[in-house]
């Protein structure tokens, strides 16, 4: 039995959440690589963009083959009136034809269409792996997110416990005459601050715990595990960030455009050259008649390529170069992204 890409990670991802869900039973934490891992087992759009990439191979293939032949029937010279009125046969000049067409495209032109097809597919490629770190790195932020805020509220439990502590100190000192009313009531008023604030984390984690089920499913209500120690990368701190950031899916995404419009190029060059179209023809006349063989090419004529052709080619390179402009804008963006952070 085989099974394709999208079934053994939907298999896979059965296995993960049952796994946690017996681990949830168990108390057993969530660490963030673990959740990392069941994000990016369970992610539908992980899915859908290998959908993607299988679309754009198999249209890879279809762009490299010539168009299909022409298929052609028809009658001519049919007679609409006299004695051989609406007859197929009696007249020397009806013919009964069948012929077919065949356009002879260029292999040039079939090699540019192919590559820019390939092109589209290493494009969805690079966009599924962007997707795929998408994923990874919302369900990190996710976690990140539920975990900080798990521990802003014990943090606020503690000060909670200690207001209450404060509370009963100065009541005391207030019944044996060493403290004033009003120092009561300011320290049961710091203590339901420190509540008010409890409950708005509690909202808070409510929320952060929604947002992780998102992407974990039921394991985002297990414990969670320490954070683990988020160092910077080496080129991040004296490295070659530019060539480093190369490798950014956004960015890899947008250098992959490019190669997309660089192609449309080449075809648009390649369509400047003109493609003929043969014609083979059998005519068939009346018993007392000869039968008939034709064969016809057709040229287009390019009458006006200055408005037609070369604006295509012009309107194509314009795109590349948008696509290499934006790229390049891109790059900055995110340099300077990460030299702020």
């Amino acid at each position: 039995m085989f099974f394709s890409f999208p079934d053994v990670q939907r298999l896979g991802a059965v296995a993960v959440t049952s796994l946690f869900a017996a681990g949830a039973q168990a108390q057993s934490p969530l660490s963030l690589e673990q959740a990392v891992q069941l994000a990016t087992a369970q992610s539908r759009l992980v899915d859908a963009t290998q959908a993607q990439v299988h679309a754009a191979r198999e249209m890879a293939v279809a762009a490299g083959q010539r168009p299909d032949p022409v298929l052609k029937l028809g009658v001519a010279n049919l007679p609409l009136d006299g004695p051989d009125r609406l007859s197929l046969t009696r007249d020397f000049m009806t013919m009964r034809s069948v012929g077919v067409m065949q356009e002879l495209t260029r292999s040039e032109k079939l090699q540019a269409r192919t590559e820019r097809a390939e092109r589209e597919a290493e494009a969805a490629e690079t966009a599924r792996a962007q997707t795929l770190a998408n994923v990874q790195r919302d369900a990190a932020l996710a976690w990140l997110d539920r975990s900080t805020q798990q521990t802003m509220k014990e943090l606020l439990q503690a000060q909670v416990r200690e207001a209450e502590l404060q509370v009963q100190s100065t009541e005391t000192l207030f019944r044996s005459g060493k403290a004033m009313q009003a120092d009561v009531f300011a320290a049961r008023g710091q203590l339901e601050q420190w509540r008010d604030r409890v409950d708005q984390t509690d909202r808070q984690l409510a929320v952060a715990t929604t947002q992780l089920t998102r992407w974990v499913g039921d394991a985002a209500t297990a414990p969670l595990g320490p954070r683990p120690d988020l160092a910077l990368p080496a080129w991040a701190t004296g490295g070659d960030m530019a060539q480093a950031l190369k490798h950014h899916p956004a960015l890899a995404a947008m250098a992959q455009q490019e190669a997309v419009a660089a192609a449309d190029v080449h075809v648009a060059r390649a369509n400047q050259q003109i493609d003929w179209s043969a014609e083979l023809m059998y005519s068939q006349r009346g018993p007392a008649y000869s039968n008939m063989l034709s064969f016809n090419l057709s040229l287009p004529l390019q009458w006006d390529a200055r408005n037609r052709q070369d604006r295509e080619l012009s309107a194509k390179l314009a795109l590349l170069e948008q696509a290499r402009a934006q790229r390049a804008d891109a790059q900055r963006v995110h340099e300077a992204e990460v030299r702020a952070m």
